[in-house]
């Protein structure tokens, strides 16, 4: 995350509907003490004992051996983003940046039973179907008798305990309304202009 406090986010309720939002993170982890990274899908789960990342990998992915043991990982969820010419503030002696939004989890990873598999895959379903809404969901009873099955044998579910839950929210707090509102003018309708609009104060 970045260093500066200005650009902490410290809201779990903020980083949580971020995370639902963009559920599709990086994990990057270094089991055998070689870094490996894996792209995948989470469901958050908010459990008794705390908050957890529910995901599954293809059993071919460098990581997938090492879930037998376990391993530490964090999670990469990053939302907009664009890079922030200096010319668009209005004043002197500024330098090009990079504005975004992002999520870190970090935690242990341990694999997860077929039961937990299947909870998974439906639930990921069901959560992503509902974003298309008013089509009608898919779920895995459309397809024919084994198939699910057979294809689940191909992947692994894995769950990432969250131990430490950060994020970075860059969108120029450290500039002034009327620098921002430079920036945003130049950035038309991209999503991180709408983000930055959100942080200048009514009135500004």
């Amino acid at each position: 995350m970045h260093p500066a406090a200005t650009f902490h986010e410290g809201e779990a309720e903020q980083m949580l509907a971020h995370l639902a939002r963009h559920p599709f993170v990086t994990l990057a982890a270094a089991p055998d003490g070689r870094l490996a990274i894996a792209h995948a899908p989470v469901v958050v789960r908010r459990l008794a004992g705390g908050l957890a990342l529910d995901f599954h990998l293809a059993r071919s992915n460098l990581l997938a051996p090492a879930l037998a043991q376990g391993f530490r990982a964090v999670a990469i969820s990053l939302a907009a983003d664009s890079y922030i010419s200096p010319d668009w503030y209005g004043t002197a002696d500024q330098v090009p940046t990079w504005n975004y939004v992002t999520v870190e989890a970090e935690g242990p990873v341990t694999a997860m039973d077929g039961a937990g598999l299947v909870a998974l895959l439906d639930d990921l379903s069901a959560q992503e179907e509902a974003r298309l809404a008013p089509k009608r969901p898919w779920t895995r009873a459309k397809m024919s008798p084994g198939r699910f099955e057979a294809m689940a044998r191909a992947i692994i579910g894995a769950r990432l305990t969250v131990e430490r839950l950060e994020g970075t929210t860059k969108l120029g707090q450290n500039k002034t309304a009327a620098e921002r509102a430079g920036v945003i003018a130049a950035l038309g309708d991209l999503p991180i202009a709408v983000l930055m609009a959100a942080t200048i104060p009514p009135g500004a």
